[in-house]
């Protein structure tokens, strides 16, 4: 696992050099997926920016974490593009009693997306609620004229679907992708400790064990095998959202080594 290690970040790492297939592989400083980005340090921007090549930061949190956490320190550099895709639905002109009511629809919905795996039923749901942003996401990894980084708030849920996916239409087999996913396991508890810092997370990250956010093998697993069977298959959940075949062929050409 190419970790990179970081003052400001713990969860970060280059998806390159994982093999496809075809027996290929993915290249390096292309595509890096990261946990919040708040707190890195000058020497960790100049070390993303210089040495890994990063132009463009794919961010899939809320508008509220964003709003609620501020500016991030990458934000500062002008050659670097910030694109914001939240995967989530967003409830943002709700009043607090409606947005609880939604958020407990959201759950049972789920739940029953999903009954064996409910986290793997919360993963459909950025393809089911949220196309428009997973494609978006897809697409400014794939128009990034440097690396980009996908980040969320952990680096595990939002950040792993979406990685999963591009690592899908690269051609890493499912096996290599869980590998991936689950990695971010190897992190877990210096995750949630910089997570409970934050007035943005602290109070669900600390409501329940660590071991509570762990990735688990088999809901990455099921969410893959379900791209297949609810779907079709990827490349027809993407192109009947948008996202070209002109775009697939561009995105498994700037993922691959050549």
């Amino acid at each position: 696992m190419a970790w990179i290690d970081l003052e400001g970040a713990v969860n970060v790492r280059d998806v390159g050099g994982l093999p496809t297939i075809d027996g290929g592989e993915t290249v390096h400083g292309r595509l890096l997926r990261s946990e919040n980005l708040q707190e890195l340090t000058p020497a960790d921007v100049a070390r993303l920016v210089g040495e890994f090549g990063v132009t463009t930061v794919v961010d899939l949190r809320s508008t509220v974490e964003l709003t609620t956490e501020g500016p991030a320190p990458l934000d500062a550099v002008a050659a670097v593009r910030h694109a914001h895709h939240p995967v989530l639905s967003e409830f943002l002109d709700a009043s607090d009693t409606i947005k609880a009511a939604l958020l407990t629809e959201a759950i049972a919905a789920d739940r029953e997306r999903y009954p064996g795996d409910m986290m793997c039923g919360h993963y459909l749901g950025y393809l089911d609620n949220r196309p428009e942003e997973v494609v978006g996401a897809l697409r400014s990894i794939g128009t990034a004229p440097g690396a980009a980084i996908v980040h969320c708030a952990a680096g595990k849920d939002r950040t792993g679907v979406v990685i999963a996916l591009a690592l899908t239409v690269a051609g890493v087999p499912a096996e290599v992708i869980v590998a991936d996913y689950v990695a971010t396991n190897d992190r877990l508890e210096a995750i949630v400790g910089r997570l409970s810092r934050s007035k943005m997370y602290t109070g669900d990250v600390n409501s329940r064990p660590v071991s509570a956010h762990a990735a688990r093998e088999e809901t990455m697993l099921v969410f893959l095998e379900q791209l297949g069977t609810r779907y079709g298959g990827l490349p027809s959940w993407l192109d009947g959202n948008g996202f070209t075949g002109h775009e697939i062929a561009a995105l498994r050409a700037r993922l691959r080594q050549a």
